[in-house]
């Protein structure tokens, strides 16, 4: 059972219903193994979840567009 994990942004439902496909999808051409054995998970990150540099994203944002 391979396991394929992405961590990212949220996103809209359609976005990561689709990545999900398109990497089953590559994966299972690419490795010759059968799409029904992917698992997919995302995992969706808050911008409060993330820092940089000690800052939290939404900072890090806030800063970028007061510039």
């Amino acid at each position: 059972m391979p396991l394929i994990t992405i961590e990212a942004g949220k996103m809209p439902d359609d976005v990561r219903i689709k990545l999900m496909k398109k990497l089953t999808e590559v994966s299972a051409e690419i490795t010759g193994i059968p799409e029904d054995s992917f698992w997919v998970f995302v995992k969706e990150l808050g911008p409060d979840s993330t820092m940089i540099g000690g800052k939290t994203l939404s900072e890090v944002v806030k800063e970028r567009e007061g510039k």
